[in-house]
């Protein structure tokens, strides 16, 4: 379809009758080489004396001038930064996230540290970038890892640094190097607290403990500094022996572990005997209370019948020796075969007659 046709037919739809190219009714784009050296030429025409329309020229400058004024009497802080305003190099004020106005350089200088970022330090290794990070792979620091415990051995340790800005006129004017220096205090501090404990303390229970003692001495430290530097915390990454050693010091663990095995069964066996134990010696005891408050006991009923038995002798002596003398021969031939003899008699033997003995004929007899 023709130009022509979509400006009504008439040429009305375009100027001068023409098509979107600026050509005439004919409605075929123009030659893209003709409009380049169209241009050209008039650029030439400019250059060489035919000068710049005064209206363009007005709008050029204005423009300019706007940018110029934006960049110099206005910033922008992010929401990760905080703006420090210096004035002739003084620090002057503080600015939220947002845009300022601010005078010109060099009256007033802005600052943005990033204060919510966490930045992280690494003594003793130093993680690998780029596509060996994904893997893990990191590089050990010897210089910075050995260190000497307090038994006088040496400790390999890798740990980490985590922390922030949290002042950040102190951060700015008060340390030359924030990296440098947080780096530099926690190797310090590390170095400190492990030269105080023993080896095998920081290599099992202690990881918590060193930790924690290592973060406040830096934090301690940098307060003192007044550097305006928020600890969040230290890690510890690797917490061993020295390579060239690490196979005797396996051999110790061992030995230690077999040690603790044997006192575990010595304990353990002490715990079922001793029990067994005094568990014997109670039940000991308890007898010879019994037996003692037994035989107490019967002493004192022997003691009471002899008084009753004293007080009725007192009352009739004749019949009580004689009523004893009775009991007495009871006792003492109720359980025996007897033979009595009687002086008077010719033959000297009586006839005894054992009742308990006919007792037993006539019940044999019954059945």
């Amino acid at each position: 379809m023709p130009w022509s046709n979509q400006s009504g037919g008439g040429g009305g739809g375009w100027k001068g009758g023409g098509g979107p190219w600026g050509q005439g009714p004919g409605g075929q784009p123009p030659d893209l080489e003709d409009m380049l050296k169209r241009s050209q030429d008039r650029v030439k025409q400019v250059m060489h004396g035919g000068g710049i329309p005064g209206p363009l020229i007005f709008l050029a400058a204005a423009a300019a001038v706007a940018v110029v004024a934006w960049y110099a009497f206005f910033f922008r802080v992010n929401p990760d930064e905080l703006g420090v305003v210096m004035q002739f190099g003084k620090f002057v004020r503080q600015e939220p996230p947002g845009l300022h106005f601010r005078l010109p350089y060099p009256i007033e200088e802005v600052v943005l540290p990033k204060v919510t970022r966490q930045n992280i330090i690494e003594v003793g290794m130093r993680s690998a970038s780029g596509f060996d990070r994904g893997f893990g792979g990191t590089q050990d620091v010897k210089e910075e890892s050995l260190m000497l415990t307090g038994d006088e051995n040496t400790v390999d340790v890798d740990f980490v640094v985590y922390w922030r800005i949290k002042d950040a006129e102190q951060y700015l004017f008060n340390i030359q190097n924030p990296d440098n220096t947080v780096k530099e205090v926690a190797e310090s501090a590390m170095r400190e607290v492990v030269g105080q404990s023993d080896i095998q303390p920081i290599l099992t229970e202690a990881r918590q403990k060193t930790e924690a003692a290592v973060h406040k001495l830096i934090q301690d430290t940098l307060d003192g500094y007044k550097a305006g530097i928020q600890i969040d915390q230290v890690t510890l990454q690797k917490v061993d022996p020295p390579s060239e050693v690490i196979d005797a010091f396996r051999d110790v663990q061992a030995a230690r572990a077999d040690k603790e095995k044997l006192q575990n069964e010595a304990f353990g066996y002490a715990n079922k005997v001793v029990p067994e134990a005094k568990g014997e010696a109670e039940r000991i005891l308890q007898g010879a209370e019994g037996f003692k408050q037994q035989t107490v006991a019967e002493a004192q009923g022997q003691t009471a019948r002899f008084l009753k038995v004293y007080d009725e002798y007192k009352k009739a002596p004749d019949v009580t020796r004689k009523r004893i003398f009775l009991e007495t021969m009871e006792r003492v031939f109720g359980g025996t075969d007897k033979i009595i003899l009687d002086s008077k008699a010719s033959q000297g033997v009586v006839p005894y007659l054992s009742l308990d003995q006919l007792q037993k004929k006539k019940s044999e007899g019954g059945n």
